[in-house]
């Protein structure tokens, strides 16, 4: 408040201040989207750019492939949270963290479904030639496939399969983190305006 004197009467002026517009609802769809697709771009980008150096070096190592993974797609979450935020009005951090673990939620079924349906289509693909393969064994003269199966230990593929699914989870639980620290540093904040 500023006071003006005059005629020995003291005057008070008060400041405009302008609110602060704060949204009504506290997930926004738009942003969330636009991080989404950024954050699978740019996972497959990053997917492309570990298999054209694991190719090209011919020296795939399943360690390494992982740790990729997982790298790429703390990376990508990262980002798609950032973009999220950054399309987003200014919020508070609350809503920066709940919009990047809708984001990181959102992806992950997205994701899973895109990998389901690239399997399956790959599997039916299979089996079709599958088909055709055996239908030429079973016949004379058809083609004759040695029998190199594999000797297959069930403790090893449920090893395998422990070893897979806490990687998932710990890999999906650092996504989960990487998409609300990003969100977290693309927030606006809300400014309150005084005239």
């Amino acid at each position: 408040m500023s006071y003006i004197d005059r005629r020995d009467d003291m005057v008070a002026e008060s400041a405009v201040v302008n609110p602060v517009v704060d949204y009504h609802d506290r997930v926004r769809w738009g942003p969330i989207i636009a991080g989404i697709v950024i954050a699978i771009a740019t996972q497959l980008i990053l997917s492309a750019l570990g298999a054209a150096i694991g190719f090209s070096a011919r020296a795939a190592n399943g360690w390494a492939v992982g740790i990729w993974a997982i790298v790429s797609l703390l990376i990508s979450l990262f980002l798609g949270g950032w973009v999220m935020a950054r399309t987003c009005g200014p919020m508070n951090s609350k809503t920066a963290l709940l919009n990047g673990a809708i984001l990181w939620a959102t992806t992950l079924a997205v994701s899973s479904w895109l990998l389901a349906s690239g399997v399956t289509g790959a599997f039916g693909a299979v089996a079709a030639n599958a088909g055709e393969v055996l239908n030429q064994v079973q016949q004379p003269g058809g083609v004759e496939l040695p029998n190199q199966a594999p000797n297959i230990n069930e403790a090893q593929v449920a090893a395998n399969a422990a070893r897979a699914s806490w990687s998932f989870i710990i890999g999906s639980l650092l996504g989960l983190a990487a998409a609300m620290i990003g969100a977290s540093v693309g927030a606006r904040k809300p400014r309150r305006h005084t005239a």
